[in-house]
């Protein structure tokens, strides 16, 4: 379903009933451009850290605009044994919907327009007819400046902006050059007491002189006029006069009020959605999903944090449950059989032996899709398929069951594995940033970090390391690089032949971190306070942001399982993941919530919200538990997979025996290490 503007509030409650009943969501986004800087190779280094990545694509991704979300939900019919969706392809644009309101400045990167465009991109849809967003502190900011008019108006207290009837005591000045303007208004209202006619469409004019336009007629007609002003589709502005008694006008003051309450409700727009969906405390389903979940909680929810830890803490408020296809798709039991990650082709390999695709039908009055025709980069379809994606992979895990299950809920134990983990493009040895966790850190022993003139080029750096056979050369900037040896005894070597080197310096990667914090350190140290250009100095992050994320940080969500807690051993994957070592601390924040100050702020900021984001009372925390209670709950094939003990066996033992026969029946393993009562999770990472 397309939703713009036009079709945005008639639409909205089929969107918040779909969201409700649905059993996962998939979402996408389209945006205008990537990086405003650095060229993709550089912006995502293949040896950065997670808190580098995430500094990088806040620092160079965020100016640009998300301007089409798709959202598709997926709910299982127990009944037929298959899917009903119900897509739906959001066009946004942050039109202003006041002189007040925030005007939202983005870029543009000329590639991603060319290709969106090259893909039938409708952008006529995005400018003219997208739907308008707030975030929470434009949202409360707005509501407080209409407060204050309202406020003005009724103490009799004009603004520059708007002047009230009844705020001139005496004539206004008014500058000879508008002294003719002004007669010819003053003879047209006076006219208007003499017909029958009770309205008066003044002609539009320019700012100062509507101003004298209210000043003078407030003093000349103090009693029996209304005035106000109106906006015209092209922008214009006129003064509306109409003659009215003290019971009219009073009621035209409170019809205006209402009317300027639900601009403002309109004015939150597509941000809507958005809250409708972390409520819900439903699974999100993405595909290499990391930029689609920053733009959304920077456009619609706060500005990003500067600090990795505060993001993924504002992240879990806002998306309890998250799961990256791509991810998925790259790690055991699925990397061996699926050779391309990309969501068109993995959804064309995920129909193909052995997965199946899934069966869905597509709800009344909603357009179908049909993945032969590939409307790829639409959002709404690539939510579509995201979500295929998932089904087909969550509904092969079955298959190691014992008895085997065709079908897999969204809520399985099997799937929790892949919970709150984001892809991270194109970093060697750091697969995903750990949104509920530490993140991983490997041994970089065998990395060196090289200095070196501007001039050089790749090629000169193989030819630097020649003697030591392959190496993997990872640039920074323009005279930086990372270089990866084969084998970690040469990083000595290559140490000493360099060291009396003058075109160029090399450091080991734990010099070059250590260097890197003591620089900053040092930086810090020497000034608390940074300055802007225009001599104020700037805030620390204490948005909204930290706020809302004190304020839901106090649910304890448990739910992605922690490296070697599962099973009884530790696990050697074979592309070396077994390196990864965990902090021993694990890294989160404690957030001060007793602060007197914070909850002043906190309650003030949901008082000023309509959708009341912020609220966090235990009738909520239970609806966003992001394990949902299974109690009661049903498949078509008996209880949850997740709750059958009796003959389950690990991803790795099913692989082992798969090999061992592919072509004869599945192996089953004869007995479980596990208690009866315990569903054994397999550790994957």
């Amino acid at each position: 379903m397309e939703v713009t503007r036009k079709n945005y509030k008639s639409c909205l409650n089929t969107v918040y009933s779909a969201i409700e009943e649905a059993d996962f969501l998939a979402i996408d986004g389209e945006f205008s451009g990537i990086s405003d800087g650095p060229n993709v190779s550089a912006l995502t280094n293949g040896l950065d850290t997670p808190e580098e990545r995430y500094t990088k694509l806040k620092k160079h991704s965020m100016d640009f605009l998300l301007f089409q979300f798709g959202l598709c939900t997926f709910t299982y019919d127990q009944t037929n044994s298959k899917y009903i969706i119900k897509p739906f392809n959001f066009y946004v644009f942050p039109k202003p919907f006041n002189r007040t309101s925030p005007d939202i400045k983005f870029i543009c990167q000329s590639s991603s327009i060319d290709f969106l465009a090259s893909q039938g991109f409708d952008f006529n849809k995005v400018f003219c007819h997208g739907i308008p967003y707030l975030n929470q502190e434009e949202e409360a900011h707005l509501r407080e400046q209409t407060e204050e008019r309202r406020n003005q108006h009724a103490n009799g207290v004009g603004t520059p902006s708007y002047i009230s009837p009844s705020s001139s005591k005496g004539p206004a000045h008014v500058p000879e050059e508008h002294k003719e303007f002004i007669s010819r208004v003053v003879d047209r209202v006076e006219a208007l007491f003499t017909k029958p006619d009770k309205t008066l469409d003044l002609e539009p004019c320019t700012g100062f002189q509507r101003k004298l336009i209210y000043q003078t007629l407030n003093w000349k007609f103090p009693k029996g006029l209304h005035l106000e002003t109106i906006e015209t589709e092209k922008k214009e502005r006129y003064i509306q006069v109409c003659r009215v008694d003290e019971e009219e006008k009073r009621k035209m003051e409170q019809h205006k009020q209402e009317r300027e309450q639900e601009e403002l409700n309109d004015a939150v727009g597509f941000s809507r959605v958005v809250h409708a969906i972390s409520k819900s405390g439903k699974l999100v389903v993405g595909h290499n999903m990391l930029l689609d979940v920053m733009h959304t909680i920077h456009q619609f929810y706060c500005p990003l944090p500067d600090d990795l830890q505060d993001f993924k803490e504002v992240t879990m408020c806002v998306f309890p449950r998250l799961l990256d296809t791509k991810l998925m798709a790259s790690t055991q039991p699925f990397k061996e059989l699926i050779t391309n990650t990309s969501l068109a082709e993995l959804e064309k390999q995920l129909k193909e032996t052995p997965f199946k695709a899934p069966q869905v039908d597509t709800a009344q009055g909603f357009p179908s899709y049909n993945t032969a025709q590939e409307q790829l980069h639409e959002a709404g379809y690539d939510a579509y398929i995201t979500g295929l994606c998932f089904v087909s992979m969550a509904n092969y895990l079955g298959s190691f069951l014992t008895p085997p299950k065709s079908y897999i809920s969204p809520r399985s134990k099997l799937i929790e594995p892949f919970f709150n983990k984001l892809f991270l493009m194109r970093i060697i040895d750091i697969p995903y940033l750990n949104v509920t966790g530490p993140d991983l850190q490997p041994k970089r022993d065998h990395v060196l970090h090289v200095s070196f003139p501007k001039e050089w080029k790749t090629s000169d750096l193989y030819q630097l390391f020649s003697a030591f056979g392959s190496i993997q050369v990872s640039w920074i900037d323009d005279t930086s690089a990372f270089v990866s040896l084969s084998q970690t005894d040469q990083v000595q070597i290559a140490m000493n032949t360099s060291r009396y080197a003058e075109s160029y310096r090399i450091q080991t990667y734990a010099d070059y971190v250590q260097n890197k914090q003591q620089q900053e350190e040092k930086k810090l140290g020497q000034t608390n306070k940074s300055w802007g250009e225009d001599g104020w100095v700037k805030p620390h992050f204490t948005s909204s942001a930290s706020t809302f994320a004190y304020s839901r940080a106090l649910r304890k969500r448990s739910i992605s399982p922690v490296h070697g807690e599962q099973g009884s051993g530790e696990l050697v994957s074979a592309d070396g993941w077994n390196q990864y070592s965990y902090p021993e601390s694990t890294g989160s924040k404690k957030m001060k919530t007793d602060d007197a100050s914070r909850r002043a702020h906190l309650e003030a900021v949901q008082s000023k919200t309509s959708e009341a984001w912020l609220k966090t009372d235990a009738s909520h925390s239970s609806g966003l538990s992001p394990v949902p209670d299974e109690e009661g709950e049903s498949s078509p094939e008996g209880s949850d997979p997740a709750d059958n003990a009796e003959g389950t066996v690990t991803w790795q033992q099913a692989s082992a025996s798969r090999n061992r026969g592919q072509k004869g029946k599945k192996k089953k393993s004869e007995a479980t290490e596990s208690p009866p009562s315990l569903f054994e999770v397999p550790e994957v990472w």
